[in-house]
């Protein structure tokens, strides 16, 4: 029996997430299209013998200036029907190649919001949009980000230290709140959520409270690798 073989491409997505505060956001590129003005996940096709690891940090560093920038890889994405219409036609302007299907590597990142960021890909416009403001993505990008935070979700609940990735080197409690808040989209109760971190001994209260508040200056506390690593050895 004859088999259908298909032009097939291989392409890598990077979910970038950064917290602003109040806010998880995911940074987004917009497409160069005149006739498609929308936002998109920063991505690429692989180069040839580029290794798809190699690409997403080829392109986390075209968007941001950072090289060798923390990503964890976490779902493949290969529905035959991911690309629309108006996706296929951006496919053929952008790479020229006859793409029948396209297999997408997601890629996850967590990046501190007030990195200064560095654009040189050839997207020129990025935005910081809050994860519940998403707009309409092409291809499949919602169903990425949504299995994105789904991942999230899971780490946490093996290594809670990468949320510490997100927050300033200094941070208040308040700001700890809100980032598993906008994480888990619930709320929290504060006065529970105060316990439990100050019994955290990776949480370390420092003799530093906030400046140039309009409010009453929080207490800022740091993360503490070592004891945290050391706690997770004696379990």
């Amino acid at each position: 029996m004859k088999k259908n073989f298909i032009h097939t491409y291989v392409s890598i997505d990077c979910v970038v997430f950064g917290f602003d505060d109040e806010h998880l956001n995911i940074l987004l590129v917009r497409r160069n299209d005149e006739k498609v003005n929308d936002l998109k996940l920063p991505g690429s096709l692989i180069y040839d013998r580029e290794d798809v690891d190699d690409a997403a940090h080829r392109v986390l560093f075209e968007l941001t200036g950072i090289k060798q920038m923390p990503l964890r890889q976490f779902r493949c994405f290969a529905s035959p029907d991911r690309a629309k219409p108006d996706d296929i036609r951006w496919m053929d302007t952008e790479y020229q190649p006859n793409i029948d299907r396209l297999i997408t590597v997601a890629y996850l990142v967590l990046c501190k919001i007030d990195r200064k960021l560095n654009n040189i890909s050839k997207y020129k416009q990025t935005a910081w949009c809050p994860v519940n403001k998403i707009p309409q993505l092409p291809f499949d990008h919602n169903e990425i980000v949504k299995v994105s935070l789904e991942e999230i979700r899971r780490w946490i609940e093996h290594d809670s230290a990468i949320v510490f990735e997100l927050l300033p080197t200094k941070f208040t409690i308040s700001q700890l709140h809100r980032l598993y808040e906008a994480i888990y989209n619930k709320k929290i109760d504060i006065r529970n959520f105060h316990k439990k971190v100050l019994a955290m001994p990776h949480v370390v209260a420092l003799e530093e409270k906030q400046k140039n508040v309009s409010h009453r200056a929080a207490r800022l506390y740091k993360f503490d690798r070592k004891t945290y690593n050391k706690f997770r050895t004696n379990l």
